[in-house]
């Protein structure tokens, strides 16, 4: 169990607190056009002005690699959390980040004010955890707050080098969630534990596999992948999607699942197309009878069927990547198909991030969900088993 010292265990009244908050969000011209990110980071802000304390605000936007560009600045997010908190949050610019304007604002700072500082990957030294830089940070503050997942899979200075020179390290509410349901739902299930794991190749998926193979009672395959293993199987997948080298993989991983008495279940039927497109002629055929001159871009009807019903027996699901070409309507059935059934169901149902997140959200389910990660890599790597920098640098409780 991961046991971390979080917001609601310290109180930071009269501190000096700095806030890893996940910022990058996209802009186009100037503006924000999707602020999710700013919305979520919103409790932990709160908590931390109502305590009293003085917040000062870091993240990153883009990859300006180590130089200030205007166009990747953090001042329109200091005017749109000003906006959404109803209260000034300042803005610090300095293209050095940690520069006059940024310490002459948090010396003149009261209990309850916010200042943001500016994009923290000005500064080249970020990406490489240099220590000048993580010092500078740390000066500026009495407690550090880790809240942005989505980059906790990389050690860098204002996530992982800032703690070691501060006395306190706790991680804000986004964190915590992310900690309890992606770290330790999956560890420690609520059985039958389900995951269902889509996406394009086995091969960025194959650590989550393994990992998962060790803890879940069923895992089901969908996606792109799905057809690697038909062919191992002897199938026939026409122009479908396949990594050839990773075929005796795919045999080894349903010899592991039936040595553990894991029930690994793969697509019965495909939809498949004579093009990638969403105009394509399609047809449903048996998994492995995809003609030359076609493709599987979804699972088929009866596949849907199998994995709905699969998952409404479950009391924990996790579900990483899409069974298709969602993003093509005339593909989209069988992700919907999984959608839906994990809405309908009493289990906690976990969203590992990336192109499930987005899945989830755009056909209208994701208010459904118990936990929605908000990483993408950071998700993966979770779920690999693996330990995050960015998680394993907040104080244990």
């Amino acid at each position: 169990m991961l046991n971390k010292k979080s917001v609601d265990d310290i109180n930071v009244k009269g501190l000096k607190v700095l806030v890893r908050c996940d910022f990058n969000v996209p802009m186009v011209d100037g503006k924000i056009t999707d602020e999710n990110r700013l919305v979520a980071a919103l409790p932990t802000i709160k908590k931390l002005i109502a305590d009293g304390g003085k917040i000062i605000l870091c993240s990153h936007m883009g990859k300006p690699k180590g130089e200030p560009k205007p166009e990747l600045s953090l001042a329109p997010v200091a005017a749109r959390l000003s906006e959404l908190l109803g209260q000034e949050v300042k803005f610090a610019a300095d293209a050095t980040v940690v520069g006059e304007n940024a310490k002459a604002a948090v010396e003149a700072m009261k209990d309850g004010e916010v200042v943001l500082l500016e994009n923290t990957r000005y500064r080249k030294e970020e990406t490489k955890n240099g220590e000048e830089f993580s010092k500078e940070l740390a000066s500026l503050c009495d407690v550090f707050v880790n809240d942005a997942f989505g980059t906790a899979h990389r050690a860098h200075c204002s996530n992982v080098g800032v703690t070691e020179y501060v006395d306190t390290a706790a991680v804000g509410y986004l964190m915590q969630k992310e900690i309890d349901f992606l770290g330790n739902a999956v560890n420690n299930p609520e059985r039958p534990f389900v995951a269902i794991l889509g996406g394009s190749k086995v091969s960025s998926k194959i650590s989550v596999i393994e990992n998962l193979l060790e803890k879940v009672d069923t895992l089901i395959i969908g996606g792109g992948m799905a057809y690697t293993f038909a062919k191992a199987l002897g199938g026939n997948v026409g122009n479908s999607l396949l990594e050839e080298d990773y075929c005796e993989y795919a045999l080894n991983m349903l010899k592991k699942a039936e040595e553990k008495g894991v029930k690994l279940l793969l697509p019965k039927d495909n939809v498949i197309a004579d093009d990638f497109s969403n105009d394509a002629n399609t047809k449903i055929v048996a998994t492995g009878e995809i003609p030359e001159g076609w493709e599987g871009l979804d699972i088929g009807p009866e596949t849907a069927k199998l994995y709905a019903e699969t998952v409404k027996t479950a009391k924990t699901v996790v579900w990483n990547g899409p069974m298709g070409c969602f993003e093509m309507p005339n593909f989209a059935a069988g992700t919907e198909a999984v959608a839906k059934a994990l809405a309908e169901t009493d289990a906690v149902t976990i969203i590992g991030g990336g192109d499930s997140a987005a899945a989830v959200n755009q056909l209208g389910y994701g208010d459904k969900m118990t936990h929605i990660s908000t990483g993408g890599g950071a998700s993966l790597e979770f779920l690999e088993g693996k330990e995050l920098p960015g998680v394993a640098a907040a104080n244990d409780k």
